[in-house]
């Protein structure tokens, strides 16, 4: 079997920048995630949010962000396995054993972007409401347009809730209800202050405090959202679309699994490598912990240089190497 230099687990952000850096380094690499396709959370769960701290751009959406990646990563040979999770992790003879439920791959040494792990959405406790989910009732947006001039209620009070209602009320949804159970908003101040400035205006229809009680609808589509108060009284406003934002639950899944040092659901490294404990298997982004981690992309792409060097080292470690810049490097042919 072909035994690659570098298996890099988890195609978000942070995977393939360690893609593009393992190319600069010529490592023959492999890219793997459960998902069907690059991306991670970027575009799963948030792709049309903006990002505001990513260097060298004031402003870029997720999903544009996954996109310029792609096109960064597209200079170098790298073999794909997406829809595969690895289930168990085992070293033979100095070579990593990646099994997943259809593939076994042979890797002298793995880095982990597996982002914060497997997430699992907090569905609120309503009967029917599965009949409409994925056609007019979502937990997170792809593509805002569908909500064009449509009317959208969101239920919640965290930054999703708040940070969608802003930006749906603001000249793409025709109303938009808010629904939350408390008067206090988990969000941030800035994006409270812009909520209640739209609320001022009429574009936004607070609700509080109430909590869903029911959805009526045919075939998958909504008409009309029950909502209660805490007296018990029932109110029922009409909707299109039905946003529930109550949060995720982290799961680390099959990584626990691996003979791994766990710190409060982090996978533990030195950040001086990005090393586990583990020889030749390195962490890096949201997964990884060490003292004064910072979880920002910014701070992975970061913690994804370095886990590649080191990588380079353990894989070669009679290779003298010479420090050079991307701008006297370049990049490398495939020819």
């Amino acid at each position: 079997m072909h035994i690659f230099d570098i298996a890099i687990i988890g195609a978000g952000p942070v995977g393939l920048f360690s893609v593009f850096q393992a190319g600069m380094n010529e490592l023959d690499t492999c890219l793997i995630d459960s998902l069907g396709t690059v991306g991670g959370q970027c575009s799963a769960l948030y792709a049309e949010k903006a990002i505001y701290d990513i260097p060298g751009f004031c402003q870029i959406s997720a999903q544009g962000l996954i996109d310029n990646l792609k096109e960064q990563v597209a200079p170098f040979p790298y073999k794909t396995y997406f829809n595969n999770t690895c289930l168990h992790l085992k070293c033979k003879d100095g070579i990593w054993h990646l099994q997943s439920k259809d593939n076994v791959i042979l890797a002298k040494t793995v880095v982990i972007a597996a982002g914060a792990g497997t997430f699992e959405v907090r569905k609120p406790p309503v009967l029917g409401l599965k009949e409409f989910e994925d056609k007019t009732v979502f937990y997170h947006v792809t593509k805002k347009e569908k909500f064009k001039d449509r009317i959208v209620t969101i239920v919640g009070g965290g930054d999703s809730a708040l940070d969608w209602a802003v930006l749906l009320a603001d000249g793409i949804a025709k109303k938009v209800n808010l629904v939350h159970r408390r008067d206090i908003f988990r969000a941030m101040q800035k994006t409270v202050s812009a909520m209640q400035k739209l609320r001022k205006h009429g574009k936004i229809n607070l609700v509080t405090p109430y909590q869903l009680l029911g959805v009526k609808g045919n075939n998958g589509y909504l008409t009309h959202i029950d909502i209660k108060n805490m007296n018990g009284e029932i109110l029922t406003i009409q909707s299109d679309f039905l946003l529930p934002f109550f949060g995720m639950t982290m799961h680390m899944g099959p990584i626990t699994n691996w003979g791994l040092k766990i710190v409060k659901k982090h996978i533990n490294v030195n950040p001086s490598s990005m090393e586990t404990h583990l020889k030749g298997i390195y962490a890096v982004g949201d997964i990884c912990y060490y003292p004064g981690k910072l979880k920002f992309i910014s701070t992975g792409f970061a913690e994804a240089v370095r886990a590649i060097h080191s990588a380079y080292d353990f894989i070669y470690p009679d290779r003298i190497r010479h420090f050079e810049h991307s701008t006297t490097k370049g990049i490398p042919s495939n020819e």
